[in-house]
């Protein structure tokens, strides 16, 4: 089968990304031809169809002076309708995989794609079809769901667009346009969510939604398979994007409290500069922050981790850093929130906490760290067999492969 990967990046900036190209990278391992669309970047990976890749335009984090003059663009993508055009023209795919477009390759894409009759599969990583900020999350970093019924405007009135008010009319306008002129759901052939509590999220605010045929299968990784000696882990670990809605505050504060505990801080994102001048201020030496890493280096780092910890304060779905530890028989504590409990049984993979809380994220930690040599080796025993029977990449082939079937037998009856 010939399977053209779509996403607005081609390179590991988050765990949609990470999805995007291990499931490339899984496809292409199993004998089917893989051909990526995406936007130039200078932090790309290497691919053979970059010449199809879209000119990157200013993203809509940048300045508003600078968002206007690609304002258009950040709506409807004229040129990666044509170059997607140019693209199935030359290489006719059997399939399309959708990731993340919304505000890059934008849903003008989807038209090329409908006129050319290529089967639309979309993966849902975050709420960006229902939620014009993607995160659920209003400018105090609480819970808002104000938009439901295609309210958008409550988008600009409580700062959703990260407290800033042009970036936040700029995203409901770019909703509003897009369910007047596009529905996208009405593109797409088949839908899958990576969470339970995604899809009914979904369901609950959009009708149309629930009407296209859809699966919930959680994301894959690889199994890494080293296992290292559980007596010598001697650190938490967070690794991801350091970015508000993430809960990297609330950690930083429960650590404060933890100062004998070491906690190892990986990735970059708009909090970076922040969360480095918090641990000079307070004088934190217990929290080492080492930017971006990636491979064999990012791998080696989660394995030596006593825990990985997920303080997320919006509703995660799937989140990519569990199922990674997992893969190495790494226990979690986790915010109790959207997807994540899920995936992370409470004393039995790791532990639980409520949100948005860190004397009780503390409270946690301090438990994680006084339980017996035997009860920290059955959670990662735990944790490593919950990867196999639930993330396994064979596994995951199989149910997408049968999805992917199921779509173009629709989509050719249609």
């Amino acid at each position: 089968m010939k399977i053209l990967l779509i996403n607005s990046c081609h390179y590991r900036r988050g765990g949609a990304d990470s999805v995007y190209f291990n499931t490339g990278e899984m496809l292409k391992k199993m004998g089917h031809e893989i051909i990526y669309f995406s936007i130039e970047d200078e932090k790309n990976l290497k691919t053979d169809n970059k010449e199809y890749f879209v000119k990157k335009k200013v993203n809509i984090d940048s300045n508003f002076a600078n968002k206007t003059r690609n304002f258009y663009s950040y709506f409807y993508n004229i040129e990666a309708k044509k170059k997607l055009e140019y693209l199935l023209e030359a290489e006719k795919p059997d399939l399309a995989h959708i990731h993340l477009i919304f505000g890059g390759l934008t849903p003008s894409i989807l038209v090329a794609l409908k006129r050319k009759k290529i089967p639309i599969v979309h993966t849902v990583h975050d709420y960006r079809m229902i939620c014009p900020a993607y995160t659920f999350l209003n400018a105090k970093g609480d819970i808002c769901e104000q938009c439901k019924n295609r309210k958008y405007y409550n988008c600009v009135k409580n700062k959703c667009g990260k407290n800033n008010l042009s970036m936040s009319f700029v995203m409901a306008m770019e909703m509003y346009f897009r369910n007047i002129f596009f529905k996208p759901a009405k593109f797409f052939d088949g839908i899958m969510y990576v969470s339970n509590f995604s899809r009914k999220k979904h369901f609950s605010f959009d009708e149309n939604l629930s009407k296209t045929t859809s699966t919930v299968l959680y994301n894959a990784c690889k199994n890494d398979n080293k296992l290292c000696e559980t007596s010598k882990r001697d650190y938490y670990l967070y690794f991801g994007r350091l970015s508000y809605e993430k809960g990297l505050l609330t950690l930083i504060k429960s650590f404060k409290r933890h100062k004998d505990k070491k906690l190892i801080v990986v990735g970059l994102g708009p909090l970076y500069n922040d969360i480095k001048e918090l641990i000079n201020i307070e004088n934190l030496k217990n929290i080492k922050l080492l930017g971006y890493k990636t491979g064999v280096e990012l791998s080696d780092i989660i394995a030596n981790s006593k825990y990985v910890i997920i303080p997320s304060e919006w509703y995660e779905n799937n989140p990519m850093t569990i199922i990674e530890a997992y893969s190495n028989g790494v226990p979690v504590i986790g915010a109790n929130i959207g997807g994540i409990p899920e995936i992370l049984k409470n004393n039995v993979t790791g532990f639980l906490f409520p949100p948005r809380n860190d004397e009780e994220l503390s409270n946690t930690i301090e438990i994680s760290a006084n339980i017996t040599e035997n009860e920290y080796n059955e959670l990662c025993i735990n944790s490593k067999s919950f990867f196999n029977k639930n993330f396994s990449a064979d596994q995951h082939y199989n149910l997408l492969i049968d999805f992917y079937k199921k779509v173009i037998e629709k989509h050719k009856v249609n």
